[in-house]
């Protein structure tokens, strides 16, 4: 029989679903099912569930035709459950590890109506807060069971449907749904309580809550939150009707319930300030129609003086008293900042250094008007011409001729400008005066710092490859490579974005983890792949004799990634032996990462008569169309070079380290492009074996096109100019 069904509702969760599943799937526990609802969500979360059920009989999958809401797909996955309890686990919330043994051993000790867990909140800082049972609960409640009569503290917990697990069979017979609407907890946690005869408490962190930097209604100001006073009139007409057994109750929900008005009312990213008096005038109404007779337990200190304002509808003084609080608090943060300055407060009076009198003219530049004409482009911190911004450029010329692009290039790279493309050089008083007034700012990674985003100004942020390696948020669980990046500088640049470029669905969840802000997402392929798909026979022999390459030769890119944790590592690789194993007919083409660029002379070539060093090479696309494998290991270039349909290898000779210390999204030995290799012995085996165009090899490609390949049709480019430039909607749009 199965023991625990979990219903996982899906909306807008694609950057966190998989991390739910799998903390589910990943326990240690075999009985158990979970159903999991596309609430017909507008991204990819229904293709991730269907994805999971197709490799794990334990999930069920359930498509929606229509968006229902959070509460009534609760519900359809209620009606398909099977187990003896039902856990409702959100799908951007995921499982503490292993914590499901001690859960299912409680359950079968006291089988309880309703047994509640503790969990903590998972903020996107990487940081975690404890709730509130231990507060609740100073002393551990034990393993047994009690009625909430006995306990009504037990209502301080946080009244979510996640913290709990509820019987089933008890739960039909009570006939309580989800009601449709924000904050549909409410009515249904509160009641169950009411309703349980056996309540249980296991005082173990089961739940990890993620507080969304974006995205969480919480966070989402609007008249929505409105909702909340039906759900809280639900409850009050479900005791009315199980009377008499609820009398007793009614004094501490009727507390609960103003606590949370006030709760709601005080956060300033719900409920807007000219909504307030509103929301405050129906917190008056209900305390007026809910007072117990009897009265109730009145908190002590400002909660009790907030009670009392609502009771006698005083908003202007309880607004008042809450500015006055404010002010208060503000005081103490700038007393507590400037008790932390350090070092002369002069700042002002310090002799202006060349870079701070063009700073100067940055800021005076900001207060000239945008030139409505204006697109600056920039690549790999100014490195030069490339990329999916040079492709975005080279198609906005034709489609958007009255559109100016002008890049920005460092001074060592100006040589690398083809004719005709207009730039300036990073740190000139040209460069500062086109970042202040130009119309579009592109790049594939972030400007500096300095950079202030006008409200004309439009930011598009193309980024540079689909991501194996973690990145950005992410990349606070594995310190060792994220070094000494600065998160909170990193989301204040994420924050300038207008635009994200996505190449696939998956990297689109992977940037709405890594990257949480308000952005549009275009997940249209990536424009520096369109010459790949659109170059033709004649393109490719052209660049073959550029290369010196003749037409019955194989050839070989090398292409290893960079690895941030291990300056000056280099893969085990000898170019020599390399070249031997691939025969006479072999070449062997090696770039570097592009960290490395300071490291060479551009385009030196290497001692041996068939290896050439290409790491200086601008346009990466050419040694594409030019090879006819590539090795990597994880580097993005695997889904670029996909999309050319060619053999492909995986050289990973140290993917668990790589793995430990710098974090991936998925394992990409598992699911690889093509043959796979771990050691340089292996590597040899695979080009002598032919292993790298073997069946194996070539489903495995298949495989990994069909899931990061389907959008680069050569259109890419087109597609971002349209949008972006040219304000048309896009091609692509959501099912719902």
């Amino acid at each position: 029989m199965t023991l625990i069904s979990f219903v996982v509702p899906a909306f807008r969760v694609q950057g966190y679903l998989r991390e739910c599943l799998d903390s589910i799937l990943g326990q240690p526990v075999t009985d158990i099912e979970v159903i999991a609802v596309d609430d017909c969500s507008p991204d990819a979360s229904g293709d991730i569930i269907d994805e999971y059920a197709a490799r794990d009989q334990r999930v069920r999958s359930v498509r929606l035709p229509e968006n229902v809401g959070l509460g009534p797909a609760r519900n359809i996955g209620l009606d398909r459950a099977v187990g003896e309890y039902v856990w409702f686990l959100d799908g951007d919330d995921w499982l503490v590890p292993d914590c499901l043994p001690e859960v299912a051993e409680r359950l079968r000790a006291t089988s309880p109506d309703v047994l509640l867990v503790d969990h903590v909140r998972a903020h996107w800082n990487d940081t975690v807060t404890r709730s509130a049972m231990a507060e609740v609960f100073p002393e551990s409640p034990g393993a047994g069971t009690f009625r909430l009569r006995d306990r009504p503290e037990a209502m301080h917990l946080l009244h979510t449907a996640w913290n709990r697990l509820v019987r089933r069979e008890f739960l039909v017979d009570l006939g309580l749904r989800f009601a449709p609407g924000w904050y549909e907890d409410v009515s249904f946690s509160y009641p169950v309580l009411m309703a349980a005869q056996r309540i249980g408490v296991l005082d173990q962190v089961c739940v990890n809550y993620r507080q969304r930097r974006a995205g969480a209604i919480t966070r989402t100001r609007g008249d929505r939150h409105f909702e909340v006073f039906p759900q809280w009139h639900r409850v009050f007409h479900l005791m009315d009707s199980w009377a008499p057994t609820t009398d007793g109750l009614r004094s501490a929900v009727f507390e609960r319930m103003i606590w949370h008005y006030l709760t709601v009312l005080g956060n300033g990213q719900r409920i807007a300030p000219e909504l307030r008096p509103a929301f405050f005038a129906q917190i008056t109404a209900d305390y007026e129609r809910w007072l117990p007779p009897g009265g109730y337990p009145v908190p002590d200190g400002v909660e009790g003086i907030k009670h009392r304002l609502v009771a006698s509808g005083r908003w202007r003084t309880f607004s008042a008293l809450r500015t006055a609080s404010r002010a208060r608090d503000v005081a103490r943060r700038q007393a507590r900042t400037a008790r932390r300055r350090v070092g002369p407060v002069a700042r002002r009076g310090a002799r202006l250094t060349r870079d701070g009198l063009l700073r100067e003219y940055y800021r005076a530049e900001l207060r000239r008007p945008i030139d409505p004409t204006l697109a600056v482009y920039a690549a790999y911190w100014y490195r030069g011409y490339s990329c999916n911004p040079a492709a975005i450029y080279e198609v906005a010329r034709r489609l958007a001729p009255g559109v100016r692009g002008v890049w920005i290039v460092r001074r060592d790279r100006v040589e690398t400008v083809p004719d005709g493309v207009e730039y300036v050089v990073a740190g000139t008083p040209a460069y500062y005066r086109v970042l202040a007034r130009a119309r579009w700012l592109i790049n594939n990674v972030n400007f500096p710092d300095f950079v202030r985003k006008r409200p004309e100004q439009v930011h598009l942020q193309t980024h540079h490859g689909t991501p194996v390696k973690v990145m950005g948020l992410d990349q606070q669980r594995y310190p060792i490579g994220a070094g000494r990046m600065d998160f909170a500088g990193l989301l204040r640049r994420v924050d300038r974005w207008d635009y994200s470029v996505s190449a696939n669905s998956f990297s689109t969840q992977m940037w709405d983890r890594a990257y949480p802000a308000t952005y549009t997402t275009l997940e249209v392929g990536y424009p520096r792949n369109d010459r790949l798909v659109t170059a033709g026979p004649d393109e490719v022999r052209r660049l073959r004799a550029e290369f010196g390459v003749g037409p019955d030769e194989q050839v070989v890119l090398y292409a290893p990634t960079h690895r941030e944790h291990l300056p000056g590592y280099r893969p085990p690789f000898d170019p020599d032996r390399f070249v031997r194993a691939l025969g006479e007919s072999g070449r062997l083409l090696m770039r570097s990462h592009y960290f490395h660029d300071r490291d060479r002379r551009p385009g030196r070539p290497l001692d041996w008569e068939r290896v050439r060093d290409v790491s200086g090479h601008q346009r990466v696309e050419d040694l594409y169309l030019v090879a006819d494998v590539l090795v990597t290991d994880y580097s993005s270039a695997m889904f670029d070079y996909a999309v050319l349909d060619r053999p492909i290898v995986l050289y990973a000779p140290d993917w668990e380290a790589y793995r430990l210390a710098r974090g991936v999204y998925f394992d990409v030995t598992a699911e690889p492009p093509g043959a796979v290799a771990t050691t340089f012995a292996d590597l040899l085996d695979v080009f002598r074996t032919d292993a790298v165009r073997s069946d194996t090899a070539t489903k495995a490609r298949e495989r990994f096109r069909g899931r990061f390949s389907t959008l680069d049709d050569g259109r890419a480019a087109e597609r971002v100019v349209r949008q972006v430039f040219l304000g048309e909607p896009g091609e692509r749009s959501s099912r719902c």
